[in-house]
């Protein structure tokens, strides 16, 4: 039998009727979270062009711009690194 997930931020109770199951962390950040005032630097970068053309085609999907998907993946990479280096 497949174990039940047990998300962190669900109820106590809700967690007690289903103690079998596997805890997973929530790693999605609050919206209080999502807006980051943080200044910005234009560069001129040269990538691979399937990596662009991945965030292209996934951009268009959510409606967003492209070069913000690869600023954030480049955040999450810099905020992992650092906690990891920090502690």
């Amino acid at each position: 039998m497949k174990k039940k997930i047990i998300y962190t931020e669900s109820p106590k109770n809700l967690s007690k009727t289903l103690n079998d199951g596997e805890r997973i962390i929530d790693f999605l950040p609050s919206p209080e979270k999502l807006i980051r005032k943080e200044p910005k630097v234009k560069i001129t970068i040269t990538l691979n062009s399937g990596s662009v053309d991945f965030f292209k085609r996934n951009a268009k999907k959510n409606n967003v711009k492209y070069q913000t998907m690869i600023n954030e993946v480049l955040d999450k990479y810099v905020q992992i690194y650092k906690e990891k280096t920090m502690t």
